[in-house]
């Protein structure tokens, strides 16, 4: 019988975990650096938490659980997998009311959506999230910004741009479309973000079908390639909007001074006026970066949403927030070879020369484990050759060699598998050669 994975999931081999995990160690590193506190939340919530606060279209993609239980109706469901993080910070902060403010945390967790498979797109996949919680200082914007691109930095990534806008200069330009009321405007919102993919025209063509006047946008689409200069685009905003919309404006000058401070690269941001950001909850400045040549959409975006954990418990408390998309820079980063090319999580293979030095061979890789050493130790008999074919198969930079000699003697020989020299020594010098060789290495 043919096996198959469910559309849009993956299997991940040893090679592509160690992979995997290099990345999100080193975005927990940077997110912990910048004070951000783990915290988990469960795979699944229930359904009337989930529904209602991304939108008309992003409710379609949730997989729904159904009831269960001796009175629970066919197809009735009441569980739905999460999203996305953002909404379950909501529910656990609303739940939480002793959270000390502004609360900092990042979260590295799977989420479900029922998308069409694409190139960094799949049903299951992980968001690296960090969010400020009690907080309406743009300072919050700006260290979301900072841990991102810092986050990116330590990646290798230099070819990417900040884009930033703020809900409430689109909600303005909404209304010059005909938007009359916050429904209309989120309407014309779910239009303007879709630009990526259907051009200007099918935003307009949606925007007549939504029952709004595509030509009430004129004065954004003149817009249009004027965008290099992010000070001369915000004073052209200035120029256009109602108070609203200048509140925004000059919440982005904050936002942009104190990333600044913060030591973004501020020649990476651009303001950009027809940045949407598909989610309904977001309620102030928004984000997204991009790789031109990544051919991935956006590899990261977040923004405020000052009413999502009122939404829960009726309580005020605002935040903002930023969500890396690991899939999408795991994919670019290995079309760019970004990515170390390992087989194995152990630094060192111990071989087994014959039955004789089994024993010291068995001892040798306990001393170098209980040493801090990543050791593996061979578990099949066969031939030295072949145990050192498959070191070097498996990409171990070390192998150890305990033959009658060295067994004799209380000794190791060590292999550098890279520069193919030896040297012999007791396991305590080897050990110390092998974690200096590893520390440098990560460094």
């Amino acid at each position: 019988m043919a096996v198959f994975l469910p559309k849009g999931t993956r299997d991940f081999l040893p090679e592509q975990m160690l992979a995997r995990q290099q990345v999100i160690d080193t975005i927990r590193t940077v997110f912990e650096r910048h004070g951000f506190d783990p915290l988990e939340t469960p795979a699944f919530e229930r359904l009337e938490t989930l529904t209602g606060k991304y939108g008309e279209e992003t409710d379609k993609l949730m997989f729904k659980i159904h009831a269960r239980g001796r009175n629970a109706k066919p197809g009735e469901c009441d569980l739905g997998l999460r999203y996305d993080l953002t909404v379950p910070l909501a529910r656990v902060v609303a739940m939480n009311p002793q959270l000390r403010m502004p609360f900092k945390r990042y979260q590295i967790q799977p989420v479900w959506r029922a998308e069409r498979n694409q190139k960094g797109r799949f049903r299951e996949f992980y968001q690296c999230d960090v969010d400020v919680m009690g907080s309406t200082d743009t300072l919050c914007e700006a260290e979301c910004m900072a841990v991102v691109t810092d986050a990116l930095g330590a990646l290798g990534f230099t070819d990417y741009t900040v884009k930033l806008n703020d809900r409430r200069i689109l909600a303005d330009f909404a209304q010059m479309a005909g938007a009359t009321d916050a429904r209309q405007e989120l309407s014309a919102l779910i239009a303007i973000d879709k630009l990526d993919k259907v051009g200007r025209e099918g935003v307009e063509k949606e925007l007549a079908e939504r029952g709004l006047d595509p030509a009430g946008l004129a004065p954004l689409w003149a817009l249009e390639g004027q965008l290099d200069d992010g000070a001369a685009t915000l004073d052209r905003l200035d120029a256009l909007l109602t108070a609203r919309g200048r509140a925004g404006v000059a919440t982005l000058r904050e936002v942009m001074a104190d990333a600044d401070a913060a030591g973004v690269d501020m020649p990476r941001i651009q303001v950009d006026p027809f940045l949407a950001r598909g989610a309904d909850y977001y309620t102030g400045p928004v984000f997204e970066v991009h790789s031109p040549t990544a051919g991935v959409g956006s590899l990261a975006g977040g923004g405020r949403y000052d009413g999502l954990v009122a939404a829960f418990s009726g309580r005020d408390v605002p935040a903002v927030g930023v969500s890396l998309g690991l899939e999408r820079i795991l994919v670019v980063m290995e079309e760019r070879g970004m990515l170390s090319a390992r087989a194995t999580a152990a630094d060192v293979f111990v071989t087994v020369f014959d039955d004789a030095c089994r024993a010291a061979s068995i001892a040798a890789a306990r001393a170098l484990r209980d040493a801090g050493v990543k050791t593996d130790l061979f578990l099949k008999q066969t031939k030295l050759g072949k145990q050192l074919k498959h070191a070097d198969l498996m990409g171990f930079p070390f192998v150890v060699i305990v033959g009658p000699d060295e067994a004799a003697k209380g000794l190791l020989q060590l292999k550098d598998m890279r520069s193919g020299t030896s040297t012999t020594d007791t396991v305590e010098a080897i050990a110390a050669v092998v974690l200096e060789a590893v520390g440098s290495a990560k460094s």
